[in-house]
């Protein structure tokens, strides 16, 4: 039975894009779209120059496309299934989670791990076509892929973690709208899926560095393209697994608070 809810809860946002094949079929003209144009804006920009930032063409072409496709790992429309934390605030069916079978903090979970995964599906065959259309290039050896996987799964978790803490702000703001766009640009922008960290002046480096936010996508894609080198990965992943670690206590706190804040009407 346990199984049966998990599962249950990790496919309610993919069947919403599954069983709309319109929307499914925008997501991958978008994403070509994407792909085509941040190429193109590499391509171009490297025209008169060699290596910039300890950046080449390659590197930088490479980075830019992977982050296109990592930014399908978690960019599915939820408000079409009036699933979002913030929309259950506002209409008052928050309190429905706490009266499932589940418990609210690992539906919320399921239903991330079923986004990410049906995310993932959609990176890889993109990753796919254009690797073998030689728009990004191949790892530099079978350590760099291997480091590269397991710093991608630790972004992964630092981003849910990131997104669950601002989905919790809404049990104390309720409407929260303009807050979660701030914050999801700030993550974007810190992350390195605009452009890389290291085009950006020293200042914003280190005030980066101080965030969660550039262990979810910079620190993976960098070692990838080799920016930063396998004798470094050792750190940059234990970097991102204190930050697990931090978030993950600090929601934990946050759920309990918030279980103190949903009241049943009547009930």
């Amino acid at each position: 039975m346990a199984v049966l809810h998990a599962w249950r809860s990790a496919r309610v946002t993919p069947l919403g894009e599954l069983y709309a094949p319109p929307r499914m079929t925008a997501a991958l003209i978008r994403l070509t779209v994407q792909v085509v144009l941040v190429a193109s804006l590499w391509n171009g920009l490297y025209q008169q120059t060699g290596t910039t930032a300890g950046l080449d063409r390659e590197q930088a072409v490479t980075y830019a496309v992977m982050a296109v496709l990592a930014s399908r790992l978690r960019e599915l429309d939820q408000y079409a299934g009036r699933d979002t934390v913030l929309q259950h605030m506002h209409f008052g069916t928050i309190v429905y989670w706490y009266l499932r079978p589940l418990p609210p903090q690992r539906y919320y979970a399921l239903r991330a791990l079923g986004e990410q995964l049906y995310g993932f599906a959609w990176a890889l065959a993109g990753f796919a076509l254009c690797l073998a259309a030689g728009v990004v290039q191949p790892p530099g050896s079978a350590a760099v892929a291997g480091v590269f996987a397991l710093s991608l799964l630790l972004g992964q978790l630092v981003l849910y973690y990131v997104m669950l803490v601002i989905d919790q702000l809404c049990f104390w703001t309720l409407r929260n709208g303009a807050a979660m766009l701030i914050l999801i640009f700030a993550q974007n922008l810190l992350s390195g899926v605009y452009a890389p960290l290291w085009f950006f002046p020293d200042w914003f480096i280190t005030l980066s560095s101080m965030l969660p936010f550039q262990a979810t996508l910079s620190v993976p894609l960098s070692l990838y393209v080799g920016r930063v080198p396998l004798s470094d990965a050792a750190f940059q992943l234990s970097v991102q697994a204190g930050w697990i670690l931090v978030l993950a206590l600090f929601t934990r706190f946050l759920w309990r608070r918030a279980a103190l804040r949903v009241v049943s009407q009547g009930g």
